[in-house]
């Protein structure tokens, strides 16, 4: 069972749509999206597989990473009003929650690359459970950088490793996986040390700009060619103060993103 039909055993489980069952018979229709708002769309071959999986035939009218307009059909699907009925919560919340993703990553992404150009807005770990697969593509739809998917394929020494072993041991170490280091940092010493390691990406965590932009400085006059990420106290108001880093995480991409709003609309039943 995959996650499209985990998802929908969640709102049917064995007894389907009662409420559809027991007022409607086998009347087919003509049933449009519209998205709400304008947005960046996200989720559109989530939602055209949902509708699949329930019997019904779903065209895009627009694609993943599409710029949409306030009111504007994204989506037209036909088939047995019970099947378009059964999967349109799911395909709305695949819609919303991957567009409001997409839609803050893109803006972020514009404001910041007008201070540098080469600034990249990543994600993290701060997922909703069982959706984290698809906040991150909604993250790289949006023009951002997913980051790594879990613990098990990128490397990230946090304070919690660092609480039990040092900067230098902890990269020595983890530097024998052939893999790139990223360390984090909450101190101007402790960046230089990172870069006297050899850590490949090095990221400041809840550093003042000020402070952030002097270890910058720092650790690329030791190592230029190092990556300097900063996370944490980073919001819209405050990110363009953050683009001298190369990259630039938040976890509010996914953690506290407003959905957008989409709707769907019965357009004809015959």
């Amino acid at each position: 069972m995959d996650d499209i039909d985990r998802f929908l055993k969640e709102d049917l489980d064995e007894k389907g749509d009662i409420t559809s069952e027991a007022i409607l018979g086998d009347e087919k229709a003509k049933a449009y999206i519209v998205a709400k708002e304008q947005c960046i769309l996200a989720g559109v071959k989530e939602a055209i597989e949902t509708f699949k999986r329930m019997g019904a035939i779903a065209k895009p009218l627009k694609k993943d990473g599409d710029e949409t307009k306030a009111n504007e059909k994204i989506m037209e699907i036909e088939g047995k009003l019970k099947a378009i009925l059964a999967a349109e919560r799911l395909a709305l919340n695949f819609l919303a929650r991957m567009s409001g993703i997409a839609s803050l990553t893109y803006e972020l992404t514009k404001i910041c690359r007008r201070k540098n150009p080469n600034v990249r807005i990543a994600a993290t770990r701060k997922t909703t459970p069982g959706f984290r697969k698809y906040e991150k593509k909604a993250v790289a739809i949006g023009g951002g950088y997913p980051h790594r998917m879990g613990l098990y394929d990128g490397i990230l020494i946090k304070d919690n490793h660092l609480a039990c072993v040092s900067i230098r041991e902890a990269i020595r170490k983890a530097r024998r996986l052939g893999l790139p280091v990223e360390v984090e940092v909450e101190s101007i010493e402790d960046a230089v040390i990172a870069a006297e390691e050899g850590a490949d990406v090095i990221m400041f965590d809840n550093m003042k700009p000020a402070q952030a932009v002097i270890a910058a400085s720092k650790v690329r006059q030791i190592k230029p060619d190092v990556k300097i990420e900063v996370s944490g106290g980073i919001t819209p108001d405050n990110i363009t103060n953050y683009t001298f880093a190369d990259i630039i995480s938040l976890g509010m991409l996914t953690h506290s993103v407003k959905s957008k709003d989409f709707s769907l609309e019965i357009e004809e039943i015959r």
